[in-house]
């Protein structure tokens, strides 16, 4: 029987010890075989007033991709070590809430696999269909739990990790007037990519404009930035995408963000080709060196979004600026007008 944490877990563990009061835990769920259960574990700190604006990050929705709950842990670490001396940290939280689920699929983890405790890839389990055409078995499919990017019965309920993962964030994000999340991943191509909606459809995303300012605002702070911003029709389309199911219950007049940051572990195999050879060597940077630099080049840009999201009225379009960042987005990411 294997009973042992994953060390994600066990990190998180610490920065909830040394976080103490400051720190609101739950847990959401629990999953895996009886006896062998894990909690599926959600920190929030900052105002709870639903007036505010809200920040989520999230990782380890896949239990392959450790080094997405690694970046998260590492963020949320550097914010529970500046609660003792940061008054200007203080004084965002007083207008800022912050949402964290770091180890969403604690089971996959321990396991090393892919999928959740129910066999199930979180990332294709939500009920939303693709009206177009799909990449078999990467953009999900219901022949086999034994296959990759299986979606789970027709059906049936969404698995418990991605449903506790929901309630979270409408309970504490898509209640709120302005809203972001960022969801860590890696194991497409040699370039850390940030991610936006739409994955079941080629159609321009409903908040386009919003996030063509976010991105541009984000140019223009950091001109060095290493990410390539694109919706991830781009790339490919999926079934059960769990940001887009989410996007569509945002009410019409809040604004949600549902961003992925998509690191290139490619660039990893391409330095230590033998990483190949290792399961978790495809998707993470297995180097204590290399891990540690990604994890801490990550911490700007998440960083960014709590600033982002605190200063939301300041940047966000409306009237003609935001007809005019539809259009520069269009024309940026969809060759122009449909």
């Amino acid at each position: 029987m294997v009973t042992a944490l994953p060390l994600e877990l066990e990190e998180l563990d610490r920065i909830v010890q040394a976080g103490g009061a400051a720190l609101e835990v739950r847990t959401l769920c629990s999953v895996g075989p009886a006896g062998e259960e894990l909690p599926v574990t959600a920190v929030c700190l900052g105002n709870p007033s639903p007036s505010v604006p809200a920040v989520g990050y999230f990782g380890g929705v896949h239990g392959l991709e450790r080094i997405g709950a690694q970046v998260v842990l590492s963020f949320l670490g550097s914010l529970v070590a500046r609660l003792h001396w940061d008054e200007m940290l203080h004084a965002q939280l007083q207008m800022l809430r912050l949402v964290f689920i770091p180890v969403v699929n604690p089971i996959g983890m321990r396991r090393r696999t892919r999928a959740s405790s129910g066999g199930v890839d979180l990332m294709r389990n939500a009920p939303i269909e693709s009206d177009e055409s799909v990449p078999p078995l990467v953009g999900g499919h219901r022949w086999s739990p034994r296959l990759p990017f299986y979606r789970g019965p027709a059906g049936a309920p969404m698995e418990p990790e991605g449903a506790a993962l929901c309630d979270l964030v409408r309970s504490e994000m898509l209640s709120r007037p302005f809203s972001i999340a960022i969801d860590c991943h890696s194991g497409f191509g040699t370039r850390d990519r940030i991610w936006f909606p739409y994955a079941h459809t080629r159609k321009p995303f409903a908040r386009l404009a919003e996030v063509h300012a976010l991105s541009r605002l984000f140019d223009g702070s950091h001109p060095a930035h290493p990410y390539v911003f694109e919706p991830q029709c781009r790339q490919y389309l999926t079934h059960g995408d769990l940001w887009d199911y989410l996007s569509a219950q945002a009410p019409p007049a809040h604004v949600f963000l549902p961003l992925t940051l998509e690191m290139g572990s490619w660039r990893w195999v391409r330095k230590q080709p033998s990483q190949i050879l290792s399961r978790l060597g495809i998707f993470n940077p297995l180097p204590a060196d290399r891990l540690d630099r990604v994890r801490r080049n990550h911490l700007l840009w998440l960083g960014y979004l709590c600033r982002a999201g605190h200063t939301w009225r300041e940047w966000l379009p409306t009237g003609d600026d935001r007809v005019r960042h539809e259009a520069r987005g269009l024309e940026r990411w969809f060759g122009g007008p449909p």
